[in-house]
């Protein structure tokens, strides 16, 4: 059995990476055990990193008046470099994250917060549904990664612009959909993409990973489970942001929506 350990260390930059226009790649260090041991969890999983609000300053984990807390996701690990990554969408400074990860320099501290986990994102599938928008790349990257080349389906992706798209390399027979949006915050193209799909029925083997703002994870989560009669057990939604709201609101947004589900 793998001896997994909760992870809450402040991590240093490394290196960082300008992979689009609007994607920033940070690879960060830390101690060679906790580097192990997050070399055991689940690549794409959802965990916290802790912001500090002033950088110039040593981040101390234990002071919660010094940074703020947001959520994102490991894109990788690499145990011989002894670093992991972390990809951030620069959507400009008034975002903590995105305004920490775009003046990121090597030497500057962040804290990582992972709970033990190795639990596969997504179920062995003959037809496979991916939706998000660019702050899901990390999480639908992960997944297209891991993907038999038994597996088939579409993945549809919401970026800023045409320089935004990503390559995400799998051997799933997927068909890739990049949508545009270059203002996020006021409307989405996903729900209207999926509607346009022609979907799996019931009685085959399929999975759904939906994972965008709160309105569209809804209205996508609605459309199959009502629409088209998918079973909660064939689908996972998850809103990382609500439009308008921090991420505190958003997460209480969240609890609710799955309260009544």
């Amino acid at each position: 059995m793998i001896n997994q350990k909760p992870v809450r260390e402040v991590m240093t930059v490394t290196d960082k990476q300008t992979l689009t226009p609007h994607y920033i790649r940070i690879c960060l260090t830390a101690q060679p055990d906790t580097i192990a041991n997050i070399a055991t969890m689940t690549i794409g999983a959802n965990n916290k990193v802790a912001i500090p609000i002033d950088k110039t300053q040593a981040l101390d984990l234990e002071d919660k008046s010094s940074f703020v807390i947001r959520t994102y996701t490991h894109r990788g690990v690499d145990v011989e470099k002894q670093q992991i990554w972390i990809d951030f969408v620069a959507h400009g400074d008034e975002a903590p994250a995105s305004g920490w990860a775009t003046h990121a320099q090597v030497g500057d501290e962040l804290g990582v917060m992972m709970k033990p986990k190795n639990k596969a994102l997504c179920p062995e599938t003959d037809h496979i549904l991916l939706v998000g928008d660019a702050t899901a790349i990390p999480v639908l990257g992960a997944i297209l990664q891991d993907l038999p080349a038994t597996t088939s389906g579409h993945c549809i992706i919401e970026v800023h612009d045409k320089e935004d798209e990503q390559d995400l390399p799998t051997e799933a027979n997927m068909t890739m959909t990049w949508l545009h949006n270059a203002d996020p915050m006021h409307g989405s193209q996903l729900v209207n993409a999926v509607k346009g799909l022609t979907l799996p029925t019931a009685g085959q083997s399929r999975f759904a990973y939906i994972a965008s703002e709160f309105a569209s994870v809804k209205a996508i989560r609605q459309y199959l489970k009502g629409e088209q009669q998918w079973s909660k057990d064939e689908l996972y939604a998850f809103s990382y942001w609500k439009a308008g709201v921090a991420e505190d609101q958003s997460a209480s947004a969240r609890r609710a929506e799955k309260d009544a589900d």
